[in-house]
C-alpha cells in the first residue's frame, strides 16, 4: 500500500506501517541524536530540532534564513509530490513546528504520527542510518502561517482573536520570568501544551480536544494564533488547530521571546488584577 490520499493529518501506526516503503514518502525523525540512534522508525531521517529555529536571542524561535532551511528540505529529498510524516518523542510539539515549516514552504501533503515514536510498535524499529538526499532545494516562502509581533498588535482585543498561550501557568501569571517582562499577552488563553496530551496513551492527542477548546473559548469560527515561548511548545497546539480543521491558524514564532523582551509590547499578569 503505497496511497495516503484520504488520510486524516494525525494518523496511526497502523496506517503508516504498509506505507513505509511508499516511494513518496519522507519520514521525519524529531528526536534527538541519541533516541534516533537507539531505534527509530524504519526509513526515517533525524533532523535535529534546534534547525527548525533561528536560534538567535532574544527570538531563538523565528524562522530560519532561507539558506539553512534550504539545505535542510534538500537534505530530506524535498519534492512537490513528496508526503512527510512526522513525529518526535514529546508528544507533537517538534513535529508540530516542522509541520508549521511544510505550510510556510506552501507544502501541504504531511502527516503527524499520533503520539510519535512512543506509540511505535518497539519490535519495528530500526538503526540503518538513511543517507543524505541531496543538494539545497529552491523553496518559497509563504507568510501567511506566521503572525508577526507586528501583526497580532495589530489584532489585540478583535472579537474574532482567539491567543492561545501554551506555557505554564507561572509563566502565564508571570510568577516564572523568562524574559525581560513576565505575564501574557493582553487577552490570551493559557492552556498548556502537555494538557492536551493523554499520558495514559502514550502522549496521543487527547480526544476530548474540542469539548477543551470550546470550554475556553478557542473556537473556529475565530483566528486563532498559538506561542509559547520560542513557538516549540506552541508546535504542538498548532498541530492541535491544524488537526481539529480550524481554518484561521497562525503561529506567532517571535513568541515571548520576542513578545516579553520588546520595549513596546503591552503585557498583563494576574498579579495586576489581585
Amino acid at each position: 500500500m503505497t496511497d495516503f490520499s484520504g488520510l486524516p493529518l494525525v494518523i496511526e501506526a497502523a496506517d503508516l506501517l504498509p506505507r513505509l516503503h511508499a516511494p513518496q514518502l519522507i519520514l521525519v525523525d524529531l528526536t534527538s541524536v541519541n533516541r534516533y540512534g537507539s531505534g527509530h522508525i524504519p526509513g526515517a531521517r533525524f533532523v535535529d530540532p534546534k534547525r527548525t529555529q533561528l536560534g538567535q536571542p532574544p527570538a531563538p524561535g523565528l524562522l530560519p534564513n532561507r539558506a539553512d532551511l534550504e539545505k535542510l528540505f534538500g537534505e530530506l529529498g524535498h519534492r512537490h509530490d513528496a508526503v512527510y510524516v512526522v513525529y518526535d518523542d514529546e508528544g507533537g510539539g517538534w513535529a508540530g513546528r516542522f509541520i508549521w515549516l511544510l505550510d510556510v514552504i506552501g507544502h501541504d501533503r504531511y502527516h503527524y504520527l499520533n503520539g510519535g515514536i512512543q506509540a511505535w510498535p518497539a519490535d519495528k524499529l530500526s538503526t540503518d542510518i538513511p543517507p543524505s538526499a541531496g543538494a539545497p532545494v529552491s523553496l518559497n516562502l509563504h507568510p501567511e502561517p506566521t503572525a508577526t509581533r507586528e501583526y497580532l498588535q495589530s489584532r489585540l482585543g478583535a472579537d474574532d482573536l482567539a491567543i492561545w498561550d501554551a506555557r505554564s501557568l507561572g509563566e502565564y501569571r508571570g510568577d516564572k520570568v523568562l524574559a525581560a517582562k513576565g505575564g501574557h499577552i493582553p487577552g490570551a488563553i493559557n492552556f498548556e501544551w502537555t494538557a492536551g496530551m493523554d499520558l495514559n496513551d502514550h502522549l496521543r492527542i487527547r480526544k476530548d480536544m474540542p469539548e477543551i477548546l470550546e470550554r475556553l473559548g478557542i473556537t473556529p469560527d475565530k483566528e486563532v494564533i498559538t506561542h509559547c515561548q520560542t513557538h516549540h511548545r506552541s508546535g504542538f497546539t498548532y498541530l492541535v488547530a491544524k488537526h481539529l480543521g480550524y481554518p484561521r491558524v497562525k503561529a506567532y514564532a517571535g513568541s515571548w521571546g520576542e513578545w516579553g523582551n520588546h520595549p513596546d509590547t503591552p503585557v498583563d499578569t494576574f498579579k495586576e488584577t489581585q
